[in-house]
């Protein structure tokens, strides 16, 4: 069971027979002792952050928001609270409905909360969803611990794209693989894919063009699809150094 902060009621204007719409509020408020008794299960975020911050909550909130870097931007997963990531936090906020200040408070942190579940996957993707090669990560070019930290990564980017194509779902069809299942399926020698952070999609409702060409919103700097050699029949993305797109049917 997943454990959410309870939304902030907005207050009714005395003597008034109508309730007004109120706007949207921006987050600079602190997080409370209040805020912090309705802990969630996978993550708990224990102040708010803005621009100038840094430490591991800052980490785990760039994961969150990674899908949210901007046109062809990648967001680093650093600790860091720079530009990048308020840049980020404000289309998150705006994503969402909030009030978009780049500053990440209790309002942001309870809209998390609710998009994720006990192990910090997003609500609408899961690791099991992301390894079809074994159950442990191994046997790929980098740690097991490190392969699953960046599917996790691409599930938030991922999280962000659906919700930008209408919250409809996104069909995965694969994502690690050891060097073994790599080898097995064919795989290149240095495919994304024995990294962990990759992710081969299915058309669903929105198409590989409609996917490949929303990727580029999402922080995936590699996009490969329909017109690149052997992808005519899924959308890959996945994270790589420098930015390598191709979906040339797409116009990519």
């Amino acid at each position: 069971m997943r454990f959410r902060l309870a939304l902030p009621m907005l207050a009714l204007l005395a003597g008034l027979g109508t309730t007004l719409a109120a706007p949207a509020v921006a987050d600079p408020g602190p997080v409370t002792a209040e805020d912090m008794s309705a802990a969630d299960a996978c993550y708990t975020w224990g102040r708010t952050l803005s621009q100038g911050a840094s430490g591991d909550d800052v980490r785990q909130l760039q994961i969150r928001v990674a899908g949210y870097p901007g046109y062809g931007g990648v967001l680093a997963i650093d600790g860091q609270f720079g530009a990048g990531t308020k840049a980020a936090v404000t289309r998150f906020q705006q994503a969402y409905g909030l009030g978009a200040d780049g500053i990440a408070g209790p309002a942001t942190f309870t809209k998390i909360y609710e998009l994720q579940d006990n192990d910090c996957t997003p609500v609408n993707f899961s690791y099991d969803e992301l390894n079809n090669c074994n159950s442990d990560w191994s046997g790929g070019n980098v740690s097991a611990a490190t392969a699953k930290a960046n599917a996790l990564v691409s599930m938030w980017k991922l999280q962000a794209m659906r919700h930008a194509m209408g919250d409809k779902g996104i069909v995965v069809n694969g994502g690690f693989r050891s060097v073994a299942c790599n080898n097995a399926v064919g795989g290149a020698t240095g495919s994304r894919h024995l990294y962990g952070d990759a992710v081969d999609l299915g058309a669903g409702s929105q198409g590989f063009c409609g996917l490949a060409k929303q990727a580029r919103n999402h922080g995936f700097s590699e996009i490969l699809g329909p017109g690149y050699p052997g992808h005519n029949d899924h959308t890959h993305v996945a994270h790589r150094s420098g930015q390598f797109w191709s979906a040339p049917t797409c116009g990519i």
